[in-house]
């Protein structure tokens, strides 16, 4: 007997006293359990976190003025935004090219390219995620895979406290791309590198409405 077969035949035995009238939904099944660990502040968890796996987090009123410091502090030049980003974000023309990827850009322009710029689904706090989904702003998977560089803005009503909380927020018939800080792989010798299977740096700026109190910036560890 196989182990298919083992295991088809205990789940039988197991619904041997079930009536042939009862369905799969006859009977609730109690769902009191918790759909988040998280502790009321979210931004500021998530932004630990974040930081936590070497992204840098700036929380602001501003969002012009923060993508245009970190276009500033990272010398772009080519800079990849994609259909629906928020026009009012960018910086002012003229010190940078913008790439759109429409007709969609090649291997080479994408690998070339200073960086990406996007906004994202959803953010998950308690494992510092990012989630994508191809939407408005966010554009086709590989324009945030092969730049060197990524740049995400996240609304600070985007952040869901844990992945159960997260889940309805969520479209599985979308392409669903997560991140969690750079790419990186400890594979060989448990040494830490980054920038393998995506961009070698993330940045992500938090747009919190204006009244609320907020930490400026999580850099991330060294």
């Amino acid at each position: 007997m196989s182990s298919r077969e083992t295991v088809l035949g205990r789940i039988r035995a197991a619904l041997t006293d079930v009536p042939d009238t009862e369905a799969h939904d006859t009977v609730a099944v109690p769902r009191a359990y918790r759909d988040s660990h998280a502790d009321a502040d979210l931004t500021g968890l998530f932004m630990e976190r974040a930081a936590d796996y070497h992204a840098t987090v700036t929380r602001t009123h501003d969002a012009r003025a923060a993508v245009t410091a970190a276009f500033e502090r990272h010398a772009l030049t080519r800079v990849i935004v994609p259909a629906g980003f928020p026009e009012e974000w960018l910086p002012s023309a003229g010190t940078w090219q913008r790439l759109c990827d429409d007709p969609p850009l090649g291997v080479q322009e994408l690998d070339t390219a200073s960086g990406v710029v996007t906004t994202c689904a959803l953010a998950i706090a308690v494992t510092g995620t990012l989630v994508l989904d191809a939407g408005p702003g966010q554009g086709r998977r590989a324009i945030t895979l092969l730049p060197d560089y990524h740049l995400c803005l996240v609304r600070a009503d985007q952040i869901a406290g844990d992945v159960p909380e997260a889940l309805p927020r969520i479209d599985p018939r979308r392409p669903l791309t997560l991140v969690s800080g750079p790419s990186a792989t400890s594979d060989i010798e448990l040494q830490r590198v980054e920038g393998v299977h995506g961009p070698r740096t993330l940045d992500i700026v938090i747009v919190e409405p204006e009244g609320q109190d907020m930490v400026i910036a999580a850099p991330a560890p060294q």
